[in-house]
């Protein structure tokens, strides 16, 4: 089988999902736009090379919508030749996209693809464009749904995770991000982005809270209990009778906010790379997607990293680093337990409790965080796995050439 290089990896900064955040001015296109020119002036390759780009997309509506990557290659001045396809598996829709350009570059069915995510929330709401999983009743009671924040409430009750563990493990991420920030570990990776005027609208990620601290973490009320709770707790414990309620613990500070951003990786086979002069960085070893309990979807990223590490024979001691979404902190608490990951080899750099969660974007962005990482520390091997709703998950194995 074919083997699959990357040899680049770019993102935006992460802008607040707000019209309070920098990026709400900018369209999704020109977060693209950025990228793919990052991607095009950084390497040595005719966009016409490129065989397929595929972009991950939770909402594709809108500013989103109509196959955004298709008219994002048009509109940065890419070669017509170029096709463009738009996927969504929730979070993990963007480490999906790549995983399936990678899948086509190993079938032989292309030599170098484009891949990754976009999500922009301060200007296409989520909220507008909800399905029957979340927003029919009769759908819901018959799959047994529940809202994603109620359903990491359950897994921290099931696994017995406290409301200290949660905050500490979110404080965390947060001093491993802004120090990552000071000592400039993400400027390799992140595009600027400016506007028409060439003035920089931003340069860094912008939801990093440096003011957060265990006192004022601890204050916080929790959110979840607010809206449509005793319904759905019922629902939940049909299936888990041997709990008396749901116990609530997540709140603002120690969820991933949403945020803006864009990121994209070129990967490729060997010859085509040696031919048009390209870098390899890294390898892709092996690629995973499950789906778990509903009701508790969040299981969904472990189940997909092991299934990665039994595919590719390797146990979590082979893993040098990691790099997991954390949609609510009991997703990491749980995760970092469940393979016995010491602090400073999971989410070196921070996760997205720190840095905000571009929902389509997420997976590639934290690719390019592992990809920086084991090179910056000269490390072999990371994986990096995405908990997704519905109670899928998608997982990576890279190793560093």
């Amino acid at each position: 089988m074919t083997e699959v290089y990357i040899y680049d990896a770019v993102r935006t900064p992460c802008g607040k999902g707000d019209t309070t955040g920098a990026l709400f001015q900018v369209k999704p296109l020109d977060l693209l736009n950025r990228c793919l020119n990052a991607l095009a002036s950084r390497n040595t390759f005719e966009t016409a090379n490129i065989d397929d780009a595929i972009l991950g997309c939770v909402v594709p509506f809108g500013d989103q919508g109509d196959n955004v990557i298709k008219t994002a290659l048009l509109y940065s001045g890419w070669s017509s030749e170029v096709p463009g396809m738009q996927v969504n598996r929730f979070q993990a829709s963007g480490l999906e996209a790549i995983s399936m350009a990678a899948g086509k570059i190993t079938a032989g069915w292309g030599d170098l693809m484009i891949a990754g995510g976009l999500e922009s929330p301060s200007r296409v709401r989520r909220s507008n464009f909800r399905g029957a999983i979340s927003s029919d009743p009769n759908i819901i009671n018959l799959i047994g749904s529940i809202p994603s924040g109620m359903s990491a409430d359950l897994l921290a009750t099931l696994h017995n995770i406290d409301r200290t563990e949660i905050d500490e493990y979110a404080l965390g991420s947060q001093e491993k991000a802004i120090t990552a920030q000071k000592a400039g570990h993400f400027k390799s990776s992140i595009i600027p982005i400016y506007d028409q005027n060439n003035i920089l609208l931003l340069g860094q990620d912008e939801v990093l809270n440096p003011s957060a601290g265990a006192e004022q973490m601890a204050e916080m009320e929790t959110i979840f209990p607010k809206w449509g709770r005793a319904g759905f707790e019922v629902a939940a414990l049909k299936k888990y009778p041997l709990l008396e309620k749901i116990k609530a613990f997540h709140t603002e500070g120690n969820i991933a906010p949403m945020a803006d951003g864009a990121a994209l990786v070129l990967l490729g086979n060997k010859t085509k790379g040696k031919e048009l002069g390209l870098k390899a960085k890294a390898k892709i070893s092996m690629a995973a997607t499950v789906s778990s309990d509903l009701s508790i979807m969040h299981l969904g990223g472990v189940k997909a990293a092991e299934k990665a590490l039994h595919q590719a024979q390797l146990k979590a001691k082979d893993i040098d680093l990691w790099y997991t979404n954390e949609s609510f902190g009991a997703l990491g608490v749980y995760f970092q337990k469940h393979f016995s990951i010491s602090a400073d080899r999971l989410n070196a750099c921070g996760g997205t409790i720190a840095l905000g969660e571009p929902l389509g974007a997420i997976g590639a962005m934290l690719l390019s965080m592992l990809l920086n990482d084991l090179e910056r520390q000269g490390l072999k091997r990371g994986l990096v796995s995405i908990a997704a709703e519905g109670g899928m998950g998608s997982s990576m194995i890279i190793e560093l050439v």
